[in-house]
């Protein structure tokens, strides 16, 4: 990944980031999830959502409008 591309989104519960990547998904807002969490233990880690730095304040208002 390149540096055009911002973290917008973290979290620990896989429900909330597939929910928010699916909205962005929807808003035609390319975005990953990158899933940092450890496989034996999902209480380490977090699971991260980009975007690319064009579309950080447009993602960022429809995740706050989401209220997730």
């Amino acid at each position: 990944m390149n540096a055009n591309w911002v973290m917008i989104y973290s979290t620990t519960e896989q429900y909330k980031a597939s929910l928010l990547n699916g909205l962005l998904d929807e808003a035609d807002i390319n975005n990953v999830m990158i899933n940092k969490q450890d496989s034996s233990y999902l209480a380490f880690g977090q699971i991260e959502l980009y975007v690319e730095n064009v579309n950080v304040v447009k993602a960022k208002h429809l995740i706050d409008k989401s209220q997730l």
